[in-house]
């Protein structure tokens, strides 16, 4: 039918958008990175990227399925997620900048199953700009589509999500070989405090 918009560039307009804001160092990626890097066994982070991976599927799915034009229409839900997230978000960059790795190893900062299964879930639905990200930016795009169309969609954002997360565990898993002794870590902790600092004053001027 012409005019119609194709499979091939539903799937690229998925692809494209959920990379666009999956790139950006947060606090999501920071803690992915951080566990495939203080863990010596790749599979031992899997626990956190997992569970990344399926907070970012049911974001997805909820603002694809219609929740995006109920929050967005909900200045007083926005104005209190914001303000919640903010506070979150400088704690966490609070956080992230007195982590301090030991000397010669990196496994006394690595985490535990559970631990890492509270923590990614806390990062990702707790996280403001990941959920604006999500049903303000994701949500807002899909309604230019209809039927199976909107879901071929969703499925490009959720399949870009699973492969960052994998992706960046194995990078960080490389990374934690290559610096025995903590220190690089340790500045990468500091950078990534203030990314996360920086993220959090850029949310609160959204509110003023």
């Amino acid at each position: 039918m012409e005019g119609r918009i194709t499979l091939e560039a539903i799937i690229i307009h998925g692809v494209l958008l959920a990379f666009g804001l999956i790139l950006p160092l947060g606090v999501q990626n920071v803690f992915i990175f951080q566990q495939g890097a203080y863990h010596k066994d790749f599979i031992r982070a899997l626990p956190a990227v997992l569970t990344a991976a399926i907070c970012d599927l049911v974001l997805i799915t909820l603002a694809i399925g219609g929740v995006s034009v109920i929050v967005l229409a909900n200045p007083v839900f926005k104005t209190v997620l914001i303000t919640v997230g903010c506070l979150f978000l400088i704690y966490m960059g609070w956080v992230t900048w007195n982590t301090k790795n030991q000397q010669g190893t990196m496994e006394g900062e690595a985490f535990t199953g559970r631990k890492q299964i509270i923590f990614a879930a806390s990062v990702s639905l707790l996280n403001p700009h990941a959920i604006l990200d999500t049903i303000g930016v994701i949500g807002t795009s899909s309604l230019q589509y209809s039927g199976m169309d909107r879901w071929v969609f969703a499925a490009a954002c959720v399949a870009v999500s699973w492969i960052w997360f994998f992706g960046l565990a194995a990078a960080g898993r490389f990374f934690g070989k290559i610096d025995q002794t903590g220190k690089l870590m340790s500045l990468v902790n500091k950078c990534s405090a203030i990314i996360i600092w920086g993220v959090a004053v850029l949310l609160i001027k959204s509110l003023l």
